[in-house]
């Protein structure tokens, strides 16, 4: 009985090995395995991306006039269809394929409708997919944040060509340069410009564009003497919400891994939103005597967007810093927008313009001992000091303004030429809703 015990136990531990071993092949290529644990982070991280799209339609749906409620969300849900079709057409391949034309952007035929991915592990032993779906949502978000500094006042029509061209255009080349293994602005200094979570490809480009768009296009009519009002600050704040969740996944699956570095990030990220928001009412408490629901939401997003370039590879402490610093510059810059009389309608160049700004800067300072450490050992002898970093992190900075300014300002000019960018008078008195999607956000009010 004991040798007939002994002998299906020997059975079932061979079935068990082969079975494991079928499992692996099943999950392996060129000899990488699939890690689960990564795998399934990175999952999460790209769903949490993708919730931060909702959550800032909510954000600007929140800000806008009841009239163009719907037409402002459409603007963020708009590019989730957009995008995602060209990402999967071009945009992956343009991004983090290989240098061509010097380098202005990359191109791989395997990653053209993502074709020739379909088995590929990564060094990270994560799906090429998962990863590509991650950086996809990205390109997403990013045009979408755009839509901020010209809400209530763009034919939806002319919006939906600009993003898909400044898509190809502007984003995927300054993706290229900044994340790519080739591209210029990854590999200059010792150990290229830190841009962990897309503080320069994402919101310095966005912000700065919209600064661009606005102007182009104008103010919206009455301001800055008419007073325009959010619709529903509870919408508002809900998807700041979101999009302080959603973050984690921004900034945490920015790792590719699920380890320290993870932890790290995400450590970075919920100390800086914190620091951002407290810092930001205790701001307006002091200047307006009150704080406000809008400062604190506005806080969260300034102290968000300044870490998101460092969250790899700042302390606690440095992001706490970066949160404060941003509130105290952004709030500065919204000042100055009231005072110099350009109207970004829900201040996106003030948060994500400055904000990145300020963060991709000041990480400097606070960079962790240990990423010091390798940059200096990464160095021709030796020779990283912080102001050689803090001199790529300003050049990186500098390139980002000028490129995606310049071929913002370019892209409007041509696509004025075919398609009226600016709504006529009668649509935007009539309301975006109206005019665009024969709708109303709220259909118990205006029945008319």
């Amino acid at each position: 009985m004991l040798i007939k015990m002994k002998m299906n136990w020997k059975k079932l531990s061979l079935i068990l090995a082969f079975t494991v071993a079928g499992l692996n092949g099943l999950y392996a290529s060129e000899g990488e395995a699939v890690d689960s644990g990564a795998t399934a982070w990175m999952l999460t991280s790209t769903a949490l991306v993708l919730l931060m799209v909702p959550g800032l339609a909510m954000f600007y749906g929140g800000l806008a006039r009841t009239k163009n409620v719907l037409g402002t969300i459409m603007h963020s849900f708009a590019a989730m269809g957009i995008i995602s079709v060209l990402w999967v057409i071009a945009g992956y391949s343009m991004s983090f394929g290989k240098n061509v034309l010097g380098g202005i952007f990359g191109w791989n035929p395997d990653y053209f409708f993502l074709k020739g991915i379909d088995n590929n592990i990564m060094e990270a032993k994560v799906p090429e997919y998962v990863f590509s779906m991650f950086q996809g949502k990205f390109a997403i978000i990013t045009p979408a944040l755009i839509a901020g500094a010209f809400a209530e006042r763009v034919n939806f029509k002319a919006y939906c060509i600009f993003i898909a061209l400044w898509s190809i255009l502007v984003y995927n080349p300054l993706c290229h340069w900044v994340w790519a293994s080739d591209g210029f602005l990854y590999n200059l200094g010792a150990k290229g410009a830190i841009d962990f979570a897309g503080g320069t490809v994402v919101h310095i480009s966005a912000g700065f564009s919209g600064l661009v768009a606005a102007l182009y296009i104008g103010s919206r009519r009455g301001y800055p003497y008419q007073v325009i009002r959010p619709n529903n600050l509870v919408i508002t704040m809900l998807g700041a919400g979101l999009l302080w969740v959603g973050w984690f996944g921004f900034n945490a699956g920015s790792s590719v891994s699920s380890g320290l570095s993870t932890a790290q990030a995400l450590t970075a990220t919920q100390v800086a939103a914190a620091s951002g928001a407290l810092s930001w009412i205790i701001i307006e408490g002091m200047h307006q005597g009150k704080a406000t629901a809008l400062g604190f939401a506005s806080g969260i997003l300034a102290g968000l967007v300044a870490v998101t370039p460092a969250a790899g590879v700042v302390q606690p402490y440095g992001a706490l810093v970066l949160g404060l610093l941003a509130s105290v510059i952004c709030y500065m810059a919204i000042q100055l927008k009231n005072k110099a009389g350009y109207d970004d309608s829900l201040d996106a160049f003030g948060i994500h313009g400055v904000g990145g700004v300020v963060g991709a800067i000041f990480l400097t300072f606070f960079i962790r001992p240990s990423w010091m450490k390798e940059a200096a050992s990464a160095a021709t002898g030796g020779t990283w000091t912080v102001w050689n970093q803090l001199g790529v992190q300003a050049l990186a900075v500098a390139i980002a303004i000028v490129f995606a300014s310049a071929m913002t300002l370019l892209i409007m000019w041509v696509l004025n030429k075919f398609i009226r960018i600016r709504s006529s008078e009668e649509d935007e008195m009539a309301g975006l809703d109206r005019s665009y999607h024969g709708e109303r956000g709220y259909g118990m009010l205006n029945p008319s």
